[in-house]
């Protein structure tokens, strides 16, 4: 079954196989959305974690997963953490900063594997270039560019390089920081296949 990787500006993304909506770091997003089966939420900044956004998305029986307490969490989840939903499988990975302020790696924020329909997703949250991300093969990796909070465009393409991933779309940029140019730059620094989004575009993994 085809997975669709929907951009919805910044840092949000929508996930879906014909079966499961999935949610990630939903922000500012628009009305008339389908209603989500599952929200992964990375951190607790209000770009990422967003408790109008959650409780617009959400339905009876909507799970919420993040790394941190809060009313409207149902399934706390660390780095190095799974939960397996039988349809989805999510995988909580470190998400960090090296050597800024913004994101210390003690505070237990998260990227995500999801598994669905036999496709492997990263999407990678707040993060700078950590050795984690070379172990990374997946059909898709999801990498913030923006730079300021997170790794920067060519830091990205050194990342996107050091993993196996079949398509990389650029995130983390056009609000707050970051814009198109910094997607472009990881684009020609890279010899991996990158797909730059506009927000509402998808990208297929048939």
């Amino acid at each position: 079954m085809p997975v669709e990787i929907t951009w919805l500006g910044h840092a949000s993304v929508m996930i879906r196989d014909g079966a499961l909506t999935v949610y990630i770091d939903p922000w500012k997003t628009p009305a008339g959305l389908p209603k989500a089966d599952f929200i992964l939420v990375t951190h607790d900044h209000r770009d990422h974690y967003s408790s109008p956004d959650v409780k617009a998305l959400s339905q009876e029986g909507t799970r919420v997963v993040a790394p941190m307490a809060t009313p409207l969490v149902t399934d706390l989840i660390s780095p190095g953490e799974a939960r397996d939903f039988g349809a989805l499988t999510v995988a909580a990975v470190p998400a960090y900063n090296l050597k800024k302020k913004f994101h210390p790696k003690e505070s237990g924020w998260v990227g995500y594997v999801i598994a669905i329909s036999g496709r492997k997703i990263y999407y990678a949250g707040d993060t700078d270039n950590i050795p984690e991300m070379k172990a990374m093969e997946v059909d898709a990796a999801l990498i913030p560019v923006g730079g300021t909070y997170t790794m920067d465009a060519l830091d990205a393409a050194r990342a996107v390089d050091a993993m196996k991933a079949g398509v990389v779309i650029p995130t983390h940029f056009g609000d707050i920081v970051g814009s198109r140019e910094d997607a472009l730059s990881l684009a020609r620094n890279t010899k991996t296949s990158v797909c730059i989004l506009d927000p509402g575009e998808k990208h297929t993994l048939a």
